[in-house]
């Protein structure tokens, strides 16, 4: 039996006409995808696409499942439907929290995905901080809030009535000029290398970045740009123009808006933590929805 989630792949490649298209609309990396897509291949015993330099067609046999492939997902989409209806998410609204990363990189495909489950049910989205989100949950201003944790670090102490659930774990990488010698090379960069570097530095008073702040400042980084407040978009922009190098989670990094050189650091020792939180005293069935989808879809993109 054919995966779903491959046939939907399948079906985004067909429609963008290159799997970087389809990455980027469905919330995977084009490796990810690919990996999907030859998984389906090796499933249906025959090549399914043919990749050329303007991107990727379908041979016949795509073709072919492509048009049951929309038929399936068509069904599957109506029984989500009709379920949304009996578990009471035909209505109401989905209240979220979320910090700036996870909003820009994260929610987008999820939350798509979770309107075409669930059309009727509303959404709304505030730009909220961890520690301002959680407190919001706890006050049932919200349902569910993106927040996260750093390595080293010790563990953000919730509400009695608010747990936190992991979704996704990531590196902290390099980030440099293009062209930097630290994150030219292609192996992992040893943190004794960042001895006197100019050093773009996070705040302080961060909760979340004074572990990391003491590793690196440890490992004999000089600061040289200290950016007040956690804003990871100007830390890349600051290290892109040439004034120090940061260390931001990988996420950040490869999405980074200006141009800047990355190197993973060795020992993968610094590392990010993002979870959703949410309340453990009261039903809330559009909540439980969307941490699920959560749950699938980056369970999926960690071990693809």
């Amino acid at each position: 039996m054919y995966d779903p989630t491959r046939l939907a792949a399948l079906v985004a490649v067909a429609e963008a006409g290159s799997i970087t298209r389809a990455a980027e609309r469905l919330g995977y990396t084009p490796p990810a995808l690919s990996q999907q897509l030859a998984k389906l291949e090796r499933e249906a015993g025959t090549a399914l696409l043919v990749r050329h330099h303007r991107g990727a067609r379908l041979t016949g046999a795509g073709e072919l499942l492509v048009a049951r492939a929309r038929r399936v997902l068509d069904e599957l989409e109506r029984a989500r439907h009709e379920l949304a209806g009996l578990a009471g998410l035909s209505g109401g609204t989905l209240r979220l929290g979320t910090f700036q990363t996870a909003g820009v990189h994260l929610l987008p495909s999820a939350l798509s995905a979770f309107r075409r489950a669930y059309p009727d049910v509303g959404l709304t989205i505030a730009d909220l901080e961890p520690a301002a989100g959680v407190a919001a949950v706890a006050a049932g201003e919200i349902d569910l809030a993106m927040t996260h944790t750093y390595e080293p670090g010790g563990p953000v102490p919730l509400p009695a009535s608010v747990s936190a659930e992991p979704i996704l774990v990531e590196e902290l990488v390099l980030v440099s000029a293009p062209g930097h010698a630290l994150t030219s090379g292609g192996s992992r960069l040893p943190l004794a290398e960042l001895a006197g570097q100019p050093l773009i530095s996070m705040a302080v008073d961060h909760p979340g970045r004074r572990e990391v702040e003491a590793v690196l400042t440890e490992a004999g980084a000089t600061p040289s740009v200290l950016v007040t407040t956690p804003g990871y978009i100007l830390v890349c922009a600051l290290a892109s123009a040439g004034l120090g190098v940061g260390v931001v989670p990988e996420m950040v990094a490869r999405t980074s808006a200006t141009p800047v050189g990355v190197r993973a650091l060795e020992g993968g020792r610094l590392r990010r933590t993002i979870s959703v939180a949410h309340r453990t005293d009261e039903a809330a069935p559009a909540a439980d929805a969307f941490r699920a989808l959560l749950r699938g879809t980056f369970s999926r993109a960690q071990h693809s």
